[in-house]
């Protein structure tokens, strides 16, 4: 399944991608599961970025790799694919996209995951969208137009 969610914002692509931290990443996490950060190593093709999530009753990894890193003038894209994955995920990539446009940019958050069937890709969908359209404030917050 795949979900792409757009935001625009008012800064300029070098300003969004000076701003693609750690502390930002730790932003964008909604409060549910919560998430403890063990390691992030940056944007650029090879880094990784491992998690745990923590559900109360158990705790799950979820390791991810960045595969690739491409920037333009008018674009900057990082993919990172999940290496280990929660129980309930079988296939994970996100395209983390920032497009210049006059007026600022577009942050684009595209996703294509699997969780092994089509019904609780259909179950999982709402939560996952969810779990991404908590970003959209977040980063028109913190990439404001300076």
């Amino acid at each position: 399944m795949r979900i792409q969610i757009r935001t625009k914002v008012g800064a300029s692509l070098k300003e969004i991608k000076k701003g693609f931290t750690e502390d930002l990443f730790l932003s964008l996490n909604p409060p549910f599961p919560p998430v403890k950060l063990k390691q992030f190593d940056g944007c650029s093709a090879g880094d990784e970025v491992i998690l745990e999530l923590n559900f109360l009753l158990f705790k799950q990894v979820w390791k991810s790799e960045i595969v690739e890193e491409t920037e333009t003038e008018a674009s900057w894209h990082f993919i990172d694919v999940g290496v280990k994955l929660p129980f309930f995920l079988k296939k994970w990539k996100h395209h983390h996209g920032v497009e210049h446009e006059e007026s600022g940019s577009i942050i684009i958050d595209d996703i294509t995951f699997s969780t092994g069937t089509i019904l609780s890709d259909l179950v999982m969908y709402p939560l996952l969208y969810g779990q991404f359209l908590y970003r959209k404030p977040i980063y028109k917050k913190t990439f404001e137009k300076t």
